[in-house]
């Protein structure tokens, strides 16, 4: 059935058509799919998407998610025995938590209070961050009203700072290694690319800090990170 019944096949044929195929780029919502992939050693098979319109808006990406965004995956063996196309990132880390049984917790408020932080990401520090780094690096940047500018860096101040008071005594976000952690920290690190950390205060957060040093640490973070490799 896959990948005949999947048209992203065209475009990015499957050399292996019974693993996880994932269609990505190494953003920070790419390398959260990459990363749990390796964390969970669930076997899958990654395609270069680039973010050019080429790729995200291609007919054939298009038919996997119409919201042309990486990362999108598509497992031939998904509930029910029948193949399985997703997109959204978060989703994306909720599925392959699910399907492995690692890292969303043991018992039900485990999965909660895991997922609670997976949201904090999806609805708070992505979209304010990657706010941040257009206004702050980008095409944003030469806008001479300085208010949006000001209002990102300061939201991803308020942002670092809930998460730093999360982080107290604490090695991962909800105690244990989590979807919460690979959710999050890939945008933290992102300030490091925006040239942001000095103007948001990045080195009076030693919590922050710790944190994404013992996340960096783990090897299948080091491989994920560059999966698909850039071009």
């Amino acid at each position: 059935m896959f990948p005949d019944d999947f048209p992203i096949s065209n475009r990015w044929p499957a050399k292996a058509p019974s693993v996880i195929q994932l269609y990505s780029f190494p953003t920070p919502n790419g390398v959260k799919a990459s990363i749990m992939l390796e964390e969970t050693g669930l076997p899958y098979e990654p395609h270069l998407v680039t973010l050019a319109d080429k790729d995200v808006k291609s007919p054939e990406f298009l038919s996997l998610n119409p919201n042309n965004k990486i990362p999108a995956i598509v497992d031939p063996n998904g509930p029910d025995g029948k193949p399985l196309g997703l997109f959204e990132s978060g989703a994306i880390l909720i599925y392959l938590a699910e399907k492995s049984g690692k890292f969303i917790g043991s018992t039900a408020s485990d999965r909660a209070r895991i997922i609670q932080w997976v949201m904090f990401q999806m609805g708070g520090v992505g979209p304010m961050l990657g706010q941040l780094g257009f206004f702050y690096k980008f095409a944003g940047a030469d806008i001479e009203d300085p208010r949006p500018k000001e209002r990102y860096i300061n939201e991803t101040k308020r942002l670092l700072g809930v998460l730093e008071g999360q982080m107290e005594g604490r090695d991962w976000i909800a105690d244990e290694f989590s979807i919460a952690d690979i959710a999050l920290v890939p945008w933290i690190k992102a300030l490091d690319f925006y040239g942001a950390k000095e103007v948001v205060g990045w080195d009076d957060h030693k919590n922050l800090i710790a944190w994404v040093d013992r996340f960096n640490a783990r090897p299948a973070v080091e491989k994920g990170s560059n999966i698909p490799p850039r071009p």
